[in-house]
């Protein structure tokens, strides 16, 4: 796929682990300049940034905390600093908090939604300004098909990813005369660390539901990420792209 992203700047929030980690090596593959967040796991942030190096691209990351505005402006200024531009910017960065309605904390609503909801909002913000003045750009959000369909214990989870559709309609509409495109991805039972954590009884029962017979690989949305980045989609923006294996079908 070298050639598609080469020399892009990519900004990718939450990349040390999971989907993220897959985004943000995929397009060092490809040829991207990466910039990426991290917010809990250093060491895992210091080993990605030594990986993604080695394929011979610029790749840097970020302790940042998206949720915050303040470090949101900060951290898209330190990146323009760095590597000049800002070309793709891909929202990732986000967090469970599960349990019944009757049972769930405010503490756990607010949580979810600043970390899931807000930092899209924050970061968006931040970097719409030098994609204007490029008059240029492609940001991606990470939602969910749970903000689609809902699901029975993640109230807080599914309406901070509905609230990420309805905002990337919204960016799409706001920026799309400016040339800049925002479109989400709504990936399905992706096996990644925190799947890992479930028994394996449940996961055999997902898999049944799900018409491909499997869970996705982070690499399997990335791909789909790379798509939305690229001119290969460039007349694409405002849509929600599922990546479920047909679950919601």
């Amino acid at each position: 796929m070298k050639g598609i992203v080469e020399n892009k700047v990519v900004l990718v929030t939450g990349a040390s682990r999971g989907i993220g980690k897959a985004i943000a090596t995929l397009f060092a593959e490809s040829g991207a300049q990466v910039a990426f967040t991290y917010l809990s796991s250093v060491e895992k942030g210091q080993a990605l940034e030594k990986e993604l190096s080695s394929y011979g691209i610029k790749a840097k990351g970020y302790r940042s905390d998206a949720s915050n505005y303040q470090e949101s402006e900060d951290l898209v200024n330190s990146v323009l600093e760095d590597f000049g531009s800002i070309d793709i910017l891909i929202n990732n960065a986000g967090i469970t908090r599960d349990g019944l309605l009757m049972r769930m904390s405010e503490e756990q609503w607010d949580e979810v939604m600043r970390v899931n909801l807000k930092s899209v909002f924050n970061l968006t913000k931040a970097a719409t300004k030098p994609m204007m003045k490029a008059k240029s750009g492609s940001i991606i959000n990470l939602t969910s098909i749970v903000g689609i369909k809902g699901n029975a214990g993640q109230a807080n989870y599914a309406a901070s990813k509905a609230g990420i559709i309805g905002f990337t309609k919204s960016v799409a509409l706001e920026l799309g005369s400016r040339n800049i495109r925002c479109n989400a991805i709504a990936p399905g039972f992706i096996e990644t660390e925190m799947t890992g954590e479930l028994n394996e009884a449940t996961v055999e029962e997902w898999k049944k539901s799900i018409p491909l017979r499997r869970g996705g690989d982070p690499s399997e949305v990335a791909k789909v990420c790379l798509f939305l980045a690229s001119d290969l989609s460039s007349y694409v923006t405002g849509q929600t792209i599922q990546v479920d294996g047909g679950l919601l079908t």
